[in-house]
């Protein structure tokens, strides 16, 4: 059997095994021995330079799951500091213990930065910060 179609075999079952078994690593091993594979059909190499084209296959598919893998730095989802910091509300009259803000229909408990008094309400306030669900503003 030519040299070529048994690494193209070698790296089918080795994606079919991907399928079965957790993880990803498999992925990369299956697509470079696919690769190296046609390698072998296109130019009839030495066994040195075919496992060199199979390690360098295999080391540019890690770097590029790798360099895929990274984190994005993006706006987080889903989160109340999400759509809320930045914005300008107002600080309602105390009721109770608690600071309340109005920020557009909805009503939210808040807290001053410790270096703030609490000034008298009702004042335009900007959002700075969320801790859990209360937000801390400053006096704009």
């Amino acid at each position: 059997m030519e040299p070529g179609l048994i690494w193209i075999l070698g790296g089918l079952l080795l994606l079919a095994a991907e399928l079965a078994l957790p993880g990803i690593f498999l992925l990369w091993v299956g697509l470079a021995a696919i690769g190296t594979g046609f390698f072998v059909l296109a130019a009839v190499p030495g066994l040195g330079a075919t496992a060199l084209v199979f390690l360098l296959l295999l080391g540019g598919g890690i770097a590029l799951a790798l360099r895929l893998k990274r984190p994005r730095r993006s706006a987080q989802v889903n989160t109340p500091a999400a759509g809320l910091v930045g914005r300008h509300g107002m600080l309602l009259p105390m009721d109770g213990p608690e600071l309340r803000v109005r920020l557009g229909d909805s009503d939210w408990p808040a807290r001053l930065p410790q270096d703030v008094r609490v000034p008298e309400a009702p004042m335009r306030v900007r959002v700075e910060g969320v801790d859990g669900t209360v937000l801390v503003v400053r006096p704009v």
